[in-house]
């Protein structure tokens, strides 16, 4: 029946589809986002500048590691499975579990997922999740990241928030700068680093030491 083709076509392209764009952004830079579409329609406009990662300042990667994903160079499928052991046990138990979203989880989300907590979208980045580890070098997933993130509302990537925030390009960003961009993206809609309240300031203040006792772990940003 044609309703039986169209079905094996469909998850044909569900099965394929995410692979071959994920193996083709190993290598081109990712043009847009389905969250920077959401903001767009949101109104709040647009500002995204792809450089390369060695156009950014190691700080910047650096802060970021210390900031979300400690553990980001010992992973091999992208995930921080004691986090993710202990978050499922929180689960099981009733209890709200924490956070133990990891940068390539969070690069699996923003290259094709919705911004949410749903079941459905959390399936989907865990599905997601090994393929972009897998296919990609750390360096890649890190370049990635800093350049499809959202630090601001409409501010996109460390070369537009260095610019928009700092006046200088992402190559050029000081230590102090790096933990302030660092610092507020676990809520870029509402923390700002171009002028950091008390909680960022000091948010930005604990990501620097983090940066300077994380050592080996750090290894893998150059």
């Amino acid at each position: 029946m044609r309703w039986r083709a169209w079905l094996r076509r469909a998850v044909l392209l569900l099965l394929a589809g995410p692979p071959l764009l994920i193996l083709l952004f190993r290598f081109v830079p990712v043009p847009m986002t389905p969250l920077m579409l959401i903001r767009a329609a949101q109104g709040h406009g647009f500002s995204k500048d792809w450089v390369a990662y060695s156009e950014m300042a190691p700080a910047l990667a650096h802060s970021v590691i210390a900031a979300e994903d400690n553990t980001f160079c010992g992973q091999w499928l992208g995930f921080d499975m004691p986090a993710l052991q202990g978050q499922i046990a929180a689960a099981l138990q009733g209890e709200r579990p924490r956070g133990a979203s990891t940068i390539t989880m969070q690069v699996a989300k923003n290259l094709f997922l919705w911004p949410g907590r749903d079941p459905l979208r959390k399936v989907l980045e865990a599905w997601l999740t090994p393929q972009v580890a897998l296919l990609w070098p750390k360096r890649r997933v890190l370049e990635v990241y800093l350049n499809i993130v959202e630090f601001g509302p409409g501010t996109y990537g460390a070369e537009a928030a260095s610019r928009d925030f700092f006046n200088r390009p992402a190559a050029r960003l000081s230590s102090a700068q790096a933990a302030q961009l660092a610092a507020v993206l676990p809520s870029p809609l509402n923390w700002s680093a171009a002028a950091p309240g008390p909680y960022v300031r000091e948010r930005a203040g604990t990501i620097r030491r983090r940066v300077g006792q994380l050592g080996p772990l750090l290894d893998c940003a150059g």
